[in-house]
């Protein structure tokens, strides 16, 4: 397994950057920003996760996904872990926002992150359809935050 920078070509990635999120006009607003990760194993891109300087020493994940067929064995976690590693000493904390997701949110709570704050109806008011997940729609954006300096 490894994971290696994307600088090129990011949008060759889409369909990865569209299971995170599913609006390509938000993807839009930070895939040029952001530093690219993809996560292969065998051979296989397995996953992706862009990386923002958001200042004050806040490193944001903008887009983090694992392809379908390979969630649930750990990926997401190292693509975490490995964001950790690699910005720790240079970035205090490590943040994301993500829709109020009865499937997302525990997720990022299991890799250490406590909820920093809500947004409420940030889904309606910029997104163009309503979007779904673990069958409800998603209206708030809730922000995480995991401390870099443990």
């Amino acid at each position: 397994m490894r994971i290696r920078e994307i600088s090129e070509n990011k949008l060759e990635f889409l369909h990865l950057l569209l299971l995170a999120d599913e609006q390509r006009e938000m993807i839009d607003k930070y895939i040029d920003r952001g530093t690219m990760y993809v996560l292969e194993d065998d051979g296989i891109v397995k996953g992706q996760c862009i990386v923002t300087d958001e200042g004050a020493g806040i490193l944001e994940i903008q887009s983090l996904s694992v392809d379908e067929i390979w969630q649930g064995r750990g990926y997401g976690r190292l693509l975490i872990e490995h964001m950790v590693q690699k910005y720790r000493g240079r970035f205090s904390v490590l943040q994301v926002g993500t829709g109020d997701s009865p499937l997302t949110v525990p997720f990022y709570e299991h890799c250490g992150f406590t909820v920093h704050h809500i947004i409420k109806d940030y889904f309606p008011e910029h997104y163009d359809h309503p979007i779904f997940e673990g069958g409800r729609q998603l209206k708030d954006k809730v922000y995480l935050r995991r401390n870099m300096n443990m």
